[in-house]
């Protein structure tokens, strides 16, 4: 049975078109968070591919104690909740602990659960139990076939408007690989399946007191995980990705993404017509 998850006009699944979950890493501030918004608004409005904004509103799982976290819960969700209203996009964002769950789902469209806290049972409920739909990230640590426990967890609650997203595996240290046979394995679930395509090529500590990354091969991962039938697509992106407050180096440039978009939906409508 497949499963989908529907936010208003929005329908995600498999035999939906591609969908696109994209936006900074964390929220800079408000005028460079509706800079970049508006930006892949037009952008998947021109390309006609469903598109939810992605921002932190609190990046609790920094390298070190020095990184900038964001803006924090009340002022972070505040501007995603006025970029919600002025552009009228579906809004995703993570949250990392039980007192954000509640603020969270009075404006989030998606919450997020980062892949650290993907085993943290008490949590996935709590979060489910919002019956808001879920984006969880298999953890680094996990097997994708693990992931039928979770979604056991968030089921006992009554929510099925679930997504599960690869984010690399770790591969020895400051190292993440992508095993394209986890694509398969999560879809056998029945529900959809997202490739955060920047996250996988992070390099998590390698810059010492921060997270390297390896960009130029973000493309490339993606068209390879359209072409395994994945259901969307993850980004982070940014005008100046060398200059980002946070995992700058695994960041798209907001520049390059209208021919990488391109060749995804492609991608996507050519294994469509094999299918019929």
């Amino acid at each position: 049975m497949h499963h989908a998850v529907k936010i208003d006009d929005l329908t995600i699944g498999a035999d939906c078109p591609l969908a696109l979950f994209a936006g900074p890493c964390v929220i800079e501030n408000y005028e460079h968070t509706w800079e970049i918004a508006s930006f892949l608004k037009a952008l998947t409005h021109k390309l006609d591919i469903p598109f939810v904004f992605k921002a932190s509103y609190d990046k609790a799982n920094r390298t070190s104690i020095n990184s900038f976290r964001g803006p924090g819960l009340v002022e972070g969700l505040k501007i995603l909740e006025d970029i919600k209203a002025d552009l009228n996009i579906p809004i995703l964002s993570d949250v990392h602990s039980t007192t954000e769950i509640e603020p969270a789902a009075n404006i989030l469209d998606i919450i997020q659960i980062p892949a650290f806290l993907c085993r943290q049972t008490d949590f996935i409920l709590a979060v489910s139990q919002t019956q808001t739909p879920i984006n969880i990230k298999k953890g680094q640590f996990l097997a994708p076939w693990d992931m039928n426990n979770v979604i056991e967890k968030i089921r006992s609650t009554g929510n099925s408007q679930i997504l599960l997203t690869e984010r690399g595996t770790m591969f020895g240290y400051n190292n993440l690989v992508v095993d394209f046979r986890s694509f398969q394995d999560m879809q056998k679930t029945g529900f959809p399946v997202i490739f955060d395509a920047t996250h996988s090529i992070q390099l998590p500590g390698g810059a010492g007191s921060s997270s390297g990354g390896q960009r130029d091969y973000a493309p490339m991962l993606a068209r390879a995980a359209v072409a395994a039938g994945v259901d969307g697509i993850f980004l982070e992106v940014h005008p100046e990705p060398d200059q980002a407050r946070c995992d700058g180096p695994n960041s798209l440039k907001l520049d390059s993404l209208e021919r990488l978009l391109s060749q995804l939906k492609t991608i996507r409508k050519t294994l469509a017509a094999e299918s019929m």
